[in-house]
């Protein structure tokens, strides 16, 4: 594995995490719902999600998958409407304009996880073009042919490298909580982030493969 081509991945991974997208907007919408605990297991459900894709890509069943339109076509189609269903949700949240306090950390906690990492988890699983972004960059930074180790490597440094951001994310979000328990702050975002959802699913739905 040659570093400077590793440290060139990092980089190239690191602003593509910068950008918002699905991930974000799921890991947004759950912290200010219901607290640090549900935002902090959404985020760790997007990383199993690219580690999962990261993997399979890695071992050549990504290709597989890619490969076979129904199947691909698929996971795109499932991926589509769970995140519109996550926009409508935000969405209805935002119009009725009802909250309840937002919940601390050990409020519901059990719940609060499993909810946080299988919505984190399926928004990522159900999108192929996250599979498919790992077929295309890996070997442009990997240079060929490459152990199933190395190409790991790179797959998991990604996933790690989102978790990291995501994390802050929700640190963040949790800092504002007094200016974010406000009724027509939480209408607002809720607004914004179930349109953001309902344009990456509709975006979703309109790529091509």
């Amino acid at each position: 594995m040659s570093w400077s081509s590793y440290a060139s991945f990092l980089v190239f991974a690191t602003v593509l995490i910068l950008i918002p997208g699905p991930d974000f907007a799921v890991v947004t919408r759950n912290t200010l719902a219901a607290g640090r605990r549900r935002g902090r297991w959404s985020a760790i459900g997007v990383t199993a999600s690219n580690a999962v894709q990261g993997g399979a890509a890695a071992a050549g069943l990504g290709a597989l998958v890619v490969r076979s339109q129904p199947l691909f076509e698929t996971i795109r189609w499932a991926g589509v409407a769970y995140l519109l269903y996550l926009g409508v949700q935000a969405g209805r949240s935002a119009w009725r304009g009802t909250y309840p306090p937002l919940a601390g950390d050990a409020a519901g906690a059990p719940g609060q996880a499993i909810t946080g990492f299988r919505q984190g988890f399926l928004s990522n699983i159900t999108n192929p073009k996250v599979l498919a972004f790992y077929l295309a960059v890996l070997p442009q930074f990997v240079g060929g042919p490459a152990p199933l180790a190395v190409l790991l490597a790179y797959a998991l440094s990604h996933a790690v490298l989102g978790l990291a951001y995501l994390l802050v994310l929700v640190g963040t979000l949790n800092r504002a909580r007094d200016l974010l328990s406000r009724r027509r702050v939480r209408r607002w975002l809720d607004g914004l982030t179930g349109v953001a959802l309902l344009g990456f699913g509709t975006r979703l739905a309109t790529e091509r493969a």
